[in-house]
């Protein structure tokens, strides 16, 4: 009889080992930490230096059936973690991720993609103040992305209140303002696999408004729309894209609409060595003069902001050295000269 226990145990304890070693997830880290130097002109003076620091955490696991998971928890700048996602890629219907509203969900991680060496022309050193289309990707949000057809994905994200909040587990956001659920969907077609074809992206993004949280009447939904598409040749990538946000106000002074355009031109000269310049302008309109039209009219209040960089990359293992020569006109949507700035940021990245 102790014989078959110890046979029993046996058995069990092989089992057990078996099964644990099929479900073991595994843990990464990477991270890295970025020096600079900014020197811009039109600002207060002050220490021109800076640095960002950053840790990934990375999990990854399997379930029965093949399906796999990943937990990423980020630590941005020496804060407590900054942003957390759990995606589950399935076998055959795509992938689904939770996002504590980090930016990158739905038409959020197409605000501006056109092509750089390093950083966005209005984020590469100087306070542009510019408004980006974000849909739902910045509040707490449930994204599904289709699996891949000839290089092409549909991608949904949904949000039940779309007000920025980023909620801790058996928690839930008050009143975030005038914006409920919300909602979006982008195409994204990427057939690069085929010789000259560009990849071309359109999505949208409409988040319900409610008169009553604020007391004042809305035409609409608040509505977003992203088009765009980047063209690489060679070492040659080119990129364009526009952006609406239409907010449903009509009250006076009110902003009715943001119009962003971008554009950018990026060269690699070497595997080591990039070059970039690119160009965004963002259209900030104001109900007034009675006008209630689209955003091209020129009658109504409006106030335009421009930025412009001009980048170098260099790549040297896991160090790189970064330059921006950058401009910006009007930030903030401000017309006064005190608001246009000129700069030039250097920047040293360690990566492990």
């Amino acid at each position: 009889m102790n014989k078959l226990t110890k046979v029993g145990l046996s058995a069990l304890c092989g089992s057990l080992a078996a099964v644990s070693s099929a479900y073991a997830g595994e843990m990464s880290v990477a991270g890295g930490i970025t020096a600079t130097h900014t020197s811009n002109t039109g600002d207060v003076a002050g220490n021109p230096l800076g640095m960002n620091s950053g840790l990934t955490f990375t999990g990854t696991g399997e379930l029965d059936g093949g399906q796999t998971f990943t937990v990423n928890v980020t630590l941005a700048d020496a804060a407590a973690y900054s942003a957390a996602n759990l995606s589950l890629v399935t076998n055959s219907i795509g992938t689904f991720k939770l996002d504590q509203g980090a930016g990158g969900g739905g038409i959020g991680g197409y605000d501006d993609v056109t092509p750089t060496a390093w950083e966005e022309s209005w984020g590469a050193g100087l306070g542009a103040g510019v408004d980006l289309a974000k849909g739902v990707g910045s509040s707490m949000n449930i994204m599904w992305t289709s699996p891949t057809i000839l290089g092409s994905v549909i991608k949904v994200a949904y949000s039940p209140r779309n007000g920025a909040a980023k909620n801790n587990d058996k928690a839930a956001s008050g009143d975030l303002g005038a914006k409920k659920q919300g909602y979006d969907i982008l195409l994204d077609i990427n057939t690069a696999m085929a010789n000259y074809m560009p990849n071309i992206f359109i999505g949208g993004s409409e988040s319900e408004l409610e008169a009553g949280s604020t007391g004042k009447a809305r035409t609409s939904d608040h509505q977003e729309v992203v088009v765009g598409l980047k063209y690489a040749i060679g070492p040659l990538t080119l990129g364009a894209q526009t952006t609406g946000e239409f907010t449903g106000s009509q009250e006076g002074a009110e902003t009715e609409y943001y119009h962003n355009r971008a554009f950018g031109v990026a060269f690699n000269v070497s595997d080591n060595l990039s070059i970039s310049y690119g160009k965004f302008n963002s259209r900030r309109g104001f109900i007034g003069k009675g006008v209630n039209c689209c955003i091209w009219n020129t009658s109504q209040d409006m106030r335009e902001t421009e930025a412009d960089s001009l980048q170098l990359a260099y790549t040297m293992g896991g160090a790189s050295i970064k330059i921006a020569e950058n401009s910006v006109d009007n930030a903030s949507y401000q017309s006064t000269t005190t608001f246009d700035k000129d700069g030039t940021t250097v920047a040293l990245t360690l990566a492990f």
